[in-house]
């Protein structure tokens, strides 16, 4: 046991003294900050799709209501954004109230006050039933967020507090600015604007029908191809407008009853707790269930890595004849052990420090802790969820660590020993493939059948996290897990106490199973410095 520690120790540290290993630790975390940062830095460095509208409505009555709608339903976003800064139950007056002075939407509200002295600025953070504005009100609405389209520097402002509103995304461009008007021919119009288009002045344009409410279709004219986002957000909202103004038209339908037929019927979600009662389910703890999606990522990653640098360690040093040096002061059996357990402390300290680094990156910077509704520090440091990493990631590289060590001991040079990693490597893609299924129906048959396949345990126990599956299902899996080592290190010891010291070319797989089956004191399995010619 002392001779296979000090193996160990050895692998450990000459892994831990190298710059490239710490190299490699650090390129995760930094690749992982940098894409997150770049893509958030790419977001907001989209070009504003700028936008016209040809509305031929009875005095461009449906452009008006879009935009009013829009615009309602932005702030009732960036209403809802401060909600959840301020808590499950905040004051939104009180938020209102902190805003600095020079904020847009204290601005906004200050104009409401002056229009309607009796609205409350709240109500404009409703949802899809949100109360129907006072015509005051629209219009304020209205002209304040033209405003703020054609200000890039209130536009940022609101897009930092909800960077899904619409306001800052995309800014339409009056007729009148392209020194058009609604006075000349529609096909003019449409002649001019295509100029606009081709010579990237417009994004897109909108063309209304004269008759909304009985023409069901629009036109929408864009060289891009590919983002379908102005669009779907200008038809969503003029979708709600018209279908609005048909139901009032019906006869004999009151307002009340317009309002009735157009309310959503919304479900509140909620689970079953663990003393059997129901409880409403918070959106960071829904956002919070595919947390195990990133968690099987990472796992996959270390797992790879660590099994990858055992087989590479083994194969090197058959190579370059160190081995032999080696097998002078050791048994095959206490070299294997010690290389396996050399590189799990090596994969550890890779693991920890991923941890660490994430950890000490959202305690720095707040803000790139929070992704969406998760709050990722929050995450990472989840004991159930550490302990449940660090204990399949032992699980998953010792169970890979006996097949790779048992191929680095038949091969005798890396393109042999890469050759022979291609069908470990498509084995270890189906856990990536399946992970977000199984992060959706965690207890569903696929997700069961793979967790007993020993191959797939680790990860898709991991992945299950979320479900949570039941009880029974870790004592069963661990339980998988542990014969599966058992068997998998029986026969990696019988092919590496043979292969390790073999020459030549790699032997065929009918060999390999014959040296498993065969007793160690067989002759055939007894004398490893033989040729596979």
């Amino acid at each position: 046991m002392s001779k296979t520690l000090i193996v160990a120790q050895r692998e450990f540290v000459e892994n831990l003294r190298t710059k490239t290993f710490w190299i490699g630790i650090l390129s995760l975390p930094l690749i992982l900050a940098a894409s997150i940062a770049i893509g958030r830095f790419l977001e907001k460095s989209k070009d504003v799709r700028t936008y016209a509208v040809v509305d031929l409505s009875d005095n461009g009555w449906l452009s008006r209501a879009i935009e009013t709608r829009a615009a309602q339903t932005d702030l009732g976003s960036m209403l809802r954004g401060s909600e959840q800064e301020g808590g499950d139950s905040p004051d939104v007056q009180a938020w209102l109230q902190n805003l600095p002075e020079d904020h847009p939407i204290r601005d906004l509200i200050d104009r409401i006050k002056e229009a309607a002295p009796d609205f409350d600025p709240a109500a404009l953070g409703g949802g899809e039933d949100r109360p129907r504005l006072p015509p005051a009100v629209q219009g304020t609405v209205l002209r304040w967020a033209l405003e703020v389209q054609r200000d890039p520097a209130r536009a940022k402002v609101l897009q930092n507090l909800a960077s899904s509103i619409a306001l800052a995304r995309y800014r339409r461009v009056e007729l009148d600015a392209l020194d058009l008007t609604l006075d000349q021919p529609v096909e003019e119009l449409r002649a001019a604007l295509n100029r606009a288009i081709a010579d990237e002045e417009l994004f897109a344009y909108f063309i209304l029908p004269n008759d909304p409410l009985t023409d069901g279709a629009g036109q929408y004219v864009s060289n891009n191809l590919t983002d379908g986002d102005l669009r779907s957000w200008f038809e969503r909202h003029a979708t709600s407008v018209v279908r609005a103004r048909r139901i009032e038209g019906m006869p004999g339908v009151t307002q009340e009853d317009a309002d009735l037929l157009l309310a959503s019927f919304p479900f509140r979600e909620q689970r079953v707790s663990s003393s059997g009662e129901t409880e409403t389910v918070d959106t960071k703890e829904k956002a919070a269930g595919f947390a195990p999606v990133a968690f099987v990522y990472l796992l996959w990653i270390a797992v790879f890595t660590a099994a990858q640098m055992l087989l590479t360690n083994t194969v090197e040093e058959k190579s370059n004849r160190l081995i032999e040096v080696l097998l002078s002061s050791v048994s095959p059996l206490q070299l294997m052990a010690g290389k396996v357990l050399g590189i799990a402390a090596t994969g550890l300290t890779i693991v920890g420090s991923w941890v660490g680094t994430a950890l000490i990156g959202a305690q720095l910077v707040p803000e790139t802790g929070k992704l969406g509704q998760l709050d990722l520090a929050a995450i990472i440091g989840d004991p159930v969820y550490l302990t449940s990493f660090v204990g399949y990631f032992l699980a998953g590289y010792l169970l890979y660590a006996a097949i790779l060590v048992a191929l680095g001991s038949v091969c005798n040079s890396l393109k042999e020993a890469q050759n022979l990693m291609q069908p470990v490597f498509i084995l270890l893609m189906v856990p990536l493939f399946a992970m977000l299924f199984v992060v959706q129906d965690p207890n569903g048959t696929v997700a069961r059948i793979l967790t007993y396949v020993p191959l797939y345990t680790p990860f898709l126990m991991m992945n299950r996290a979320g479900g949570p599956p039941p009880a029974w299902e870790y004592f069963a899996s661990s339980a998988l897990i542990l014969v599966s080592l058992v068997i998998a290190f029986w026969a990696a010891a019988k092919v590496f106490r043979v292969g390790i010291l073999m020459t030549g070319k790699p032997p065929k797989i009918r060999e390999i199973l014959r040296w498993i089956r065969a007793p160690v004191s067989s002759g055939a399995a007894a004398d490893p410095v033989q040729t596979a010619d």
